[in-house]
């Protein structure tokens, strides 16, 4: 037996169910997206069209240019949704389930909120909590691994950012307290 006939199977403990309900169809999302896209090709286009589109004495106008790009996004998005409603197979598949989404809200939830807690708390410490969280909530670590983790990378990113490079980050109460 050649190596190429081997199978190695890994299963995946925390794998979404196969029998998980649909929540959406592949279908539904391809309307929706196409939706948004042509309504932001509308926007993008009537702004650029506002700013000014036409060929003056020094060139193109600001609006030029991206008012086209406008066009060209609206024109693809409008045959994605002609091409969506007039598809006679495809209908019906599942784009994603109860189990899938639950696991992508499981990263996309604390990032989101990642992103809400630097404004008030900080880039350090907001990455800290996000570190450490992930770590045990979704990794099962031990506690004082995760904290250790979260604290050493935390460390490390602010003397790199801030005390090497000067660079300017979000700073929250904590940092402000300690003169940085």
């Amino acid at each position: 037996m050649s190596n190429t006939d081997l199978e190695i199977i890994v299963e995946d403990p925390t794998a979404p169910e196969d029998d998980s309900p649909s929540v959406v169809s592949t279908r539904t999302i391809e309307i929706i997206v196409s939706l948004v896209l042509l309504a932001l090709a509308v926007a993008l286009g009537f702004d650029n069209w506002r700013t000014g589109i036409a060929w003056d004495a020094t060139g193109p106008q600001p609006g030029y240019f991206p008012f086209y790009l406008s066009v060209i996004l609206g024109g693809a998005s409008l045959y994605g949704l002609i091409a969506t409603f007039f598809a006679r197979s495809g209908g019906t598949d599942t784009f994603v389930t109860r189990a899938q989404l639950r696991r992508v809200a499981l990263v996309f939830v604390p990032t989101a909120l990642f992103c809400l807690a630097t404004q008030f708390l900080g880039i350090y410490v907001a990455s800290f909590v996000l570190i450490a969280g992930f770590m045990r909530m979704v990794g099962k670590i031990a506690l004082w691994k995760s904290l250790l983790t979260a604290f050493v990378f935390t460390a490390i990113m602010f003397v790199t950012f801030d005390v090497a490079f000067d660079v300017i980050m979000p700073k929250g109460p904590i940092e402000s307290a300690l003169g940085r």
